[in-house]
């Protein structure tokens, strides 16, 4: 079953309760994602450790071929 945009957001805001989450439906199918997530806890880490991040807080929703998340374009930075 697909996720909707707000669970993914949910579930982003549980580990980054002050990010600024924009969560974008590509395809309007809800199977194809785009999520920004701009927070200050970011501040100094590599790109790939921020992504990490996110993709731990998905709590496993992206993994494997019966994941709920099926494609998600993700993009984090601190803010400016």
């Amino acid at each position: 079953m697909a996720m909707q945009a707000h669970e993914i957001e949910t579930l982003i805001r549980e580990s980054f309760p002050e990010a600024k989450i924009t969560i974008t439906d590509l395809a309007g199918d809800g199977n194809h994602y785009a999520a920004e997530v701009i927070d200050e806890s970011f501040r100094g880490q590599s790109r790939v450790a921020q992504q990490r991040a996110v993709y731990a807080a998905l709590k496993g929703k992206m993994d494997g071929a019966n994941g709920e998340l099926h494609a998600l374009a993700l993009t984090t930075r601190a803010p400016s």
